[in-house]
């Protein structure tokens, strides 16, 4: 199902699968997405006038605000990027410019949008690949115009048609899968227009450089490759003409203005101490001002076109450790109305996240170990001390959440992990015993596990 037509209570039974916990987090989301579709349905002349509810999700790191965000990519059927505020500096210093994410978020609308429509004529694509391959495998002479037509030019066609027949079926046996054939490569065709650049950025003038190079084009170099290679060549040329690219940019930029998401990470990293005016905090704050316009609504000039950013939702985490939510600009906290802060993982939460998600650690160990034909067998009680142990090393030095599960499990199999390929056929019960065995000298020792666990 797609998620502009899912409920908010089939999106959180979706993420229930794999975020243990966090259900206001869940629950805010998943309106804020139900949301946009709703405002599809309004008339027009309300439409326009609802603003998307912007949310900031606070709480400590590995407990979830940056798994909502994976998992909604991969649900979204609408244009979606996650970004690290981090990465962009104040106009002016190097780094990347804040409008860079609106352009970022136009291209993955864009591939998605090919995607799509290539998806819908992939029958006809694969047609004329097969058409191109045989080209390929048995080049044809074609007659002068002015050459009568004999009976031995007719029985000559003739015979290379049946053999055309035969390679064809040839192909789809899969038979000249390791045969070369030459052919004529070209450059990927130029993004329609070329996007001019403002600020000192590196990476976004190298990729304008390239555009400006396929636009002149060249000559296609020519080369030697299996079928197998050859037959992705020809797809994605194929895929290339059969596609009407202003149709896709008129498709993606409506899908950007209207249902785009681009969800900030780590944004309690530029939100400096409202007290000083020095050093990094003026950075801090210059990226708070440019983030602003775009969160409030503003054209931003792409490379496929104006951008109107007033109806993207955007979706900002943070762990607010050193800074809290009020240091940022109070401009920018009136953006992002919603709110929600999530808990921290308790010995409970940890055992549902060893057994239960679908990704879940404990299944995930099994599998790797099956891999080398081992048997891993954990018991309940192991996996409750493996949770305790969790939460107890959590509490005593930095807390970072369901991640010191993963150091845990990688301690305390690092032995079996090791010496798999030499155990195969083995049955191998982890038990409590096994678990304090390993790793309870660690644990006593509270400076040691500070490096280890």
């Amino acid at each position: 199902m797609k998620l502009d037509e899912m409920t908010p209570a089939e999106i959180v039974r979706e993420l229930d699968k794999y975020i243990i916990g966090q259900r206001d987090a869940k629950r805010t989301v998943a309106v804020a997405l139900r949301n946009r579709t709703r405002r599809k349905r309004l008339p027009e002349t309300m439409r326009d006038e609802v603003s998307p509810k912007n949310i900031i999700m606070i709480g400590p790191t590995g407990v979830g605000k940056t798994e909502i965000a994976r998992r909604i990519a991969k649900l979204a059927n609408t244009p979606f990027i996650k970004v690290e505020a981090t990465k962009y500096t104040e106009v002016g210093y190097v780094g990347r410019d804040v409008e860079s994410m609106v352009r970022d978020l136009m291209g993955t609308a864009v591939q998605m949008t090919k995607k799509e429509l290539a998806e819908l004529r992939r029958a006809q694509v694969e047609q004329q690949v097969e058409e191109r391959l045989l080209d390929l495998l048995l080049p044809s002479e074609s007659a002068p115009k002015n050459q009568t037509v004999s009976s031995d030019s007719t029985a000559l066609a003739d015979a290379t048609k049946t053999t055309r027949e035969k390679f064809r079926q040839f192909l789809a046996e899969g038979r000249f899968e390791d045969r070369e054939v030459e052919i004529t490569v070209h450059g990927k065709p130029a993004a329609q227009g070329v996007e001019l650049l403002a600020g000192g950025n590196l990476e976004d003038l190298e990729n304008t450089i390239q555009s400006l190079g396929s636009i002149f084009g060249g000559k296609g170099k020519k080369r030697k490759v299996p079928i197998r290679r050859a037959r992705e060549i020809l797809t994605e040329e194929e895929t290339e003409r059969s596609v009407d690219q202003e149709q896709v940019v008129e498709i993606a930029k409506e899908r950007v203005e209207q249902m785009g998401i681009i969800f900030i990470d780590e944004i309690d990293k530029v939100a400096g101490n409202r007290g000083g005016h020095s050093g990094p905090d003026v950075s801090r704050e210059g990226v708070q001002r440019d983030i602003l316009p775009i969160v409030e609504g503003s054209k931003v000039s792409t490379k496929w076109g104006i951008v109107d950013t007033t109806h993207i939702l955007f979706i900002a985490a943070g762990a607010f450790h050193v800074s809290k939510p009020s240091d940022l600009i109070p401009e920018l906290q009136g953006r992002f109305p919603l709110r929600v802060e999530l808990n921290e993982l308790t010995s409970d939460d940890f055992l549902r996240i060893l057994q239960e998600p679908e990704n879940a650690i404990i299944k995930q160990y099994i599998a790797l170990m099956e891999t080398e034909d081992v048997n891993l067998v954990f018991t309940e009680e192991a996996m409750e001390r493996i949770s305790h142990i969790a939460y107890s090393v959590n509490s005593n030095t930095e807390n970072i959440g369901a991640r010191r599960l993963y150091t845990i499990m990688e301690r305390l199999l690092e032995d079996i992990s090791f010496n798999a390929s030499d155990m195969a056929g083995q049955t191998i019960e982890i038990n409590e015993a096994y678990v304090d065995k390993r790793l309870s000298s660690i644990l006593e020792n509270e400076d040691l596990s500070r490096y280890i666990l």
